[in-house]
């Protein structure tokens, strides 16, 4: 498989703390990578180094066989192959659903109105919301508003796909209707490093389980290894108290 983002001995520290221990990952193009662990692992820091919204204290990330520049408009380039989807959505509010999708491919990517609107229509329709593109951000449900944050990110047309824990601010009924949409981006081959609690997604729709724990990779395997026969001590604690809750 050709990788596509390549993490090479990245720590990070926030002062004292040691958030990230020599990390080495591989995300190969096409591949679903899902990362989980207890709270504080150093999942989500994992996540948000990939397009530098964390900075690094050393090591390497490498996206398509470019380093990750530390700052300016190469940073802005690279960062637009990565699309990013967050827990709280992040859309902006005062413009509409159509709106916060269109902008990003027209700013950044310069691409024609009509253009940005047309492919809009195709996202929106895609991700179930097309009713809603003339309304604002605070009229949609919360499921509806993460699953145009993913078609935000879409129309970007990036490489890969970050999540971070896309669906922890969700209610209960709202979930699936998101992790419906990331499974058929699966499906379709996109690359995507997924943050999540849903193990019932990570058994579905990854290609490899990365379990971390104190800001290391513990160990990674395919779902079906990992959830029947976790190798670490951590993992298997970590699968017991999701099974007894």
């Amino acid at each position: 498989m050709q990788p596509l983002v390549e993490i090479a001995e990245v720590e990070k520290h926030y002062g004292d703390f040691h958030a990230l221990k020599n990390i080495n990952l591989t995300i190969g193009k096409g591949e679903v990578v899902v990362v989980i662990g207890p709270s504080g692992s150093g999942k989500s820091t994992l996540c948000r180094t990939i397009n530098r919204l964390e900075t690094i204290t050393s090591g390497s990330i490498t996206i398509d066989g470019k380093e990750l520049p530390k700052e300016g408009k190469g940073l802005a380039a690279l960062r637009a192959d990565v699309g990013m989807v967050f827990q709280s959505f992040n859309l902006f509010a005062h413009k509409t659903i159509l709106e916060n999708v269109t902008l990003g491919p027209m700013k950044v990517r310069g691409v024609k109105k009509a253009d940005a609107v047309k492919e809009a229509h195709a996202l929106l329709e895609r991700v179930g919301v097309a009713q809603q593109e003339s309304k604002l951000p605070a009229q949609l449900s919360g499921g509806q508003q993460q699953r145009v944050a993913i078609a935000r990110a879409l129309a970007m047309k990036p490489k890969v796909m970050l999540f971070d824990e896309p669906t922890s601010a969700l209610d209960p009924e709202m979930i699936n209707e998101v992790l419906d949409v990331m499974v058929g981006l699966a499906k379709e081959g996109m690359t995507m490093v997924v943050v999540t609690h849903e193990m019932g997604f990570a058994r579905k729709a990854a290609d490899r389980v990365v379990f971390m724990a104190d800001g290391e990779i513990v160990e990674q395997a395919t779902p079906e290894e990992f959830f029947t026969n976790p190798k670490s001590g951590r993992a298997k604690d970590f699968l017991s108290k999701l099974i007894t809750h």
